[in-house]
Formats: structure tokens, sequence, C-alpha cells
């Protein structure tokens, strides 16, 4: 499949569903608070794409039964949101959530901690993934490469001693909630398809405190670290344009 760009109104419509997604990121991390469930955080994600006029990207995609995903700790993405699930003081959830608006797409993630008190080093994971996001944004410019943007976000994980996750990446998106191209987190400068004016992607570094390898649990959804080590997750979608990269999830 082609990479397909995207004219400057199809951005603005992108802009839209991207505005919707961080309102509704915004809310859920209002919400998250020691003895909350993580079914809690999706009532108050559903109530909010609801009110704000879209409809959910993930709910009944490939039959996944939820509007977010809740991923606790040693999980690293597509955890499903479960009145089982209790938040815990100290405790990290990565939430992941996209929305669909006149047929266009909007995808972001963030991961915050649970709680006032969090230990030195998940403070620390949280802030380098953030950061590596922020770096591969910087790379997600015209004539640079998919692999620049990987490469750029890999750089600041193993810098810090980190490891970013393989098995799952980033994505183009548009029309579709996964479009081509794949973005890995990881790569070499110059490689993979070029960037052109109106490539749009969601750029997503999953991070993890110890090694890169990942099972999935018996749910079929739920990616853990196999170490049981902790793992971070933060997502924008982002434009490339003549003027350089413009996230559309801010």
């Amino acid at each position: 499949m082609a990479i397909v760009c995207k004219s400057t109104s199809e951005i603005e419509k992108m802009r839209r569903s991207g505005r919707i997604v961080r309102q509704v990121l915004d809310a859920v991390k209002e919400a998250v608070a020691p003895g909350v469930t993580t079914m809690d955080l999706e009532r108050v994600a559903e109530a909010r794409i609801k009110d704000l006029g879209a409809k959910p990207a993930f709910k009944g995609y490939y039959d996944y039964p939820c509007v977010l995903c809740t991923s606790i700790n040693n999980e690293i993405v597509h955890g499903i949101p479960s009145e089982r699930r209790v938040l815990r003081a100290g405790d990290i959830v990565s939430i992941d959530t996209g929305v669909v608006l006149d047929g266009y797409y909007g995808d972001a993630a963030i991961t915050v901690p649970v709680g006032s008190e969090l230990a030195p080093e998940l403070q620390k994971l949280l802030e380098v993934t953030r950061e590596s996001l922020y770096c591969g944004i910087e790379a997600a410019r015209i004539g640079n490469t998919v692999g620049d943007v990987g490469a750029a976000v890999q750089k600041v994980v193993e810098a810090n001693g980190f490891s970013v996750v393989r098995e799952f990446v980033g994505h183009g998106i548009g029309t579709k909630l996964h479009e081509e191209p794949q973005v890995p987190n990881f790569g070499t400068p110059g490689s993979g398809p070029k960037l052109r004016d109106g490539v749009v992607l969601a750029i997503e570094p999953m991070v993890n405190v110890g090694r890169s390898e990942t099972r999935v649990l018996a749910d079929n959804w739920t990616a853990v670290t196999k170490d049981g080590t902790h793992s971070a997750h933060f997502e924008h979608t982002v434009a490339v344009t003549k003027n350089g990269p413009v996230i559309l999830t801010e």
C-alpha cells in the first residue's frame, strides 16, 4: 500500500479530531487516582467522546471492546479496561485513545503517575519516553526518512539506559486508523520511506525499564514486558509540512 499524503484541508480535519483526542486524554488524566478502576477511566472517556461529537476509533476495531487502552506498570499497550483493575498509589498507567470525526482519525497516548509519589526510576522513565517522542517528532521533516524518526527516538531512550519496544510500532494515519508507513521506534538514519509534505504519522515510543522483549497475555490484547519491568507510552499524531512537523493532538 502507498503512503497517502494529505491536503491542507484534510490536515485541518485531522487537527479537529486530534483536539478531541487531547480533550479526552485530559479528562481521563484528571480522573486518575488511587482506588479508581480502569473501567472508571473508560466511562469518563466514552462520555467525553460522545459529548464532543466524535466516534471512538478503538471500540470494535478488530473486535476490541473499549474506547481506551489502559496499561498499568509492566503492561506496554492494549490493556483492556476492567472493573477489577484498581489503580494504586505509585503505579503508572498508560492511556491510549483515538477518535474519528468527519471521516478522519486522531490518535494519542500519555502515561501518568497514580498519586503524588512516584519512584525516581519511574519518574525518569516517563520523562525520557516523553523526550524521545518529541525528538522523534523533530525528525519528522520533509526529506528525512522514517528511519530518521526511529533513530531519534532510539538514541534518547538507549542513552538513558532504557530499551525500545520493537514488536509494536507507530503508523501512518488518516481516513484509516492504521495506514502506511509503519513507524518503528528504532532505526538507521536515512533508511526507510522518505517523508513528504502531507504525510501524517502517529509517532508512539513504548519504552521499557528493562529489556525490550514482550509477550501478549491470554486475552490476546494486553502486551507486557517479558522481564516484568515497567513500561511507558507516549504518542502524538503529527503532520509533516513545509513549515516543519505539526502536532495535531496538542
